[in-house]
């Protein structure tokens, strides 16, 4: 088995759909108090995947960022990474291997190292944790989650975060789908919905900058009506101004749609490679009957699909229908679009120095 690294800069990391394990999250994240590092990551197949027997290696990109949560200590993130999926089997294995190989290239003072897994949910393909309607009840207690990811590992040494920090529920729409496709799979309502505000006369352009003002006036609106964490304005600024603007990077578009003058509606769409992804999105509690949240979705379907990408990424929602998740209203709308619910494994961490880990983690349990 071989797992190895070599430094690389932030801007040479290649091109990909995974918008967190791009050059542009990392200026983003710059930005935000992160230190980025990239590295190339070469890994023999056999690391990987159990069919492979031999020592053929694959080679892919990858995206640190290092912060710093006091003077004398300091954490790494990795943002939907590793890009590199191995068997169910082999979470463990792999993690441990990258983690064990990382180590001597990180700050001497870093605590742990936390992967935001986009892998697939090993308990989403077991019949066990879903209900009688089909519903995904979600992953077993931490404990178990450990038991399993650990399994074959020399160190029983990962651990499931306390929190996930970029969503692990999403919806992904096909793009390679004609539009008159794309529609069919769309629920009714949502379809009437789009017609509905075309014909009211909803208007979607793509605006600069210069609009921040206009965009923040909904998004706080929206946040604080669905009690939703508040980013401040330079935040979305800083968005727009770190765009690659190129076919092979990542392009912002900021969207907004509306009526006789007036914001309804606003969102981030972003393109990086083949896939688009809904970032944010917001919307006014006025006029919700003309339907702009709806023709502004299905515009940005539009754009990605005829920029290139062949998938579109919702970014975010309940896991379930459930009653009582804060996200079940945001669940309804994008599965209304007529994409698959995709469960990712979330936050997992590998403590280098356990004493400290503990405290730490017992801190974000705690706030």
């Amino acid at each position: 088995m071989i797992c190895r690294l070599e430094k690389k800069a932030i801007e040479e990391i290649k091109t990909t759909h995974i918008l967190p394990q791009t050059p542009f999250w990392g200026r983003l994240k710059s930005k935000q108090g992160f230190k980025p590092y990239g590295f190339e990551l070469t890994v023999s197949k056999d690391l990987l995947y159990n069919t492979e027997n031999t020592s053929k290696s694959i080679k892919d990109d990858i995206l640190i960022l290092i912060k710093y949560i006091d003077s004398k200590h300091c954490f790494a993130y990795v943002p939907y990474g590793p890009k590199l999926e191995p068997d169910f089997e082999n979470h463990g294995v792999f993690l441990e291997y990258l983690s064990e190989v990382l180590k001597p290239q990180l700050p001497t003072n870093c605590i742990f190292i936390r992967y935001d897994l986009m892998w697939q949910n090993q308990w989403a393909v077991d019949e066990e944790y879903f209900d009688e309607t089909g519903n995904w009840i979600g992953p077993p207690q931490s404990q178990v989650q450990e038991f399993r990811v650990n399994f074959k590992t020399a160190n029983w040494n990962l651990q499931k975060s306390p929190n996930d920090i970029l969503p692990k529920n999403t919806f992904f729409l096909d793009l390679t789908l004609k539009e008159k496709d794309l529609l069919y799979n769309m629920r009714y309502n949502t379809r009437y919905n789009i017609k509905n505000a075309a014909k009211k006369g909803i208007q979607i352009k793509e605006y600069g900058i210069e609009h921040i003002e206009n965009w923040y006036y909904l998004y706080k609106e929206t946040a604080l009506r669905q009690h939703l964490p508040l980013q401040n304005k330079e935040y979305f600024s800083t968005i727009l101004r770190n765009q690659d603007n190129t076919k092979n990077g990542v392009n912002v578009k900021m969207l907004m749609a509306d009526y006789d003058g007036q914001f309804l509606a606003s969102m981030f769409l972003v393109l990086s490679n083949k896939r688009g992804t809904y970032l944010y999105g917001a919307s006014s509690s006025q006029n919700k009957n003309m339907m702009a949240s709806y023709a502004l979705q299905w515009e940005s379907l539009k754009i990605a699909k005829k920029w290139g990408c062949s998938e579109y990424d919702m970014f975010g929602s309940a896991p379930n229908l459930n009653q009582k998740h804060p996200l079940r209203g945001i669940h309804i709308y994008k599965k209304g679009f007529g994409g698959n619910l995709f469960h990712r494994m979330g936050c997992w961490d590998y403590p280098y120095n356990h004493k400290i880990y503990e405290l730490y983690k017992m801190h974000e349990i705690n706030n």
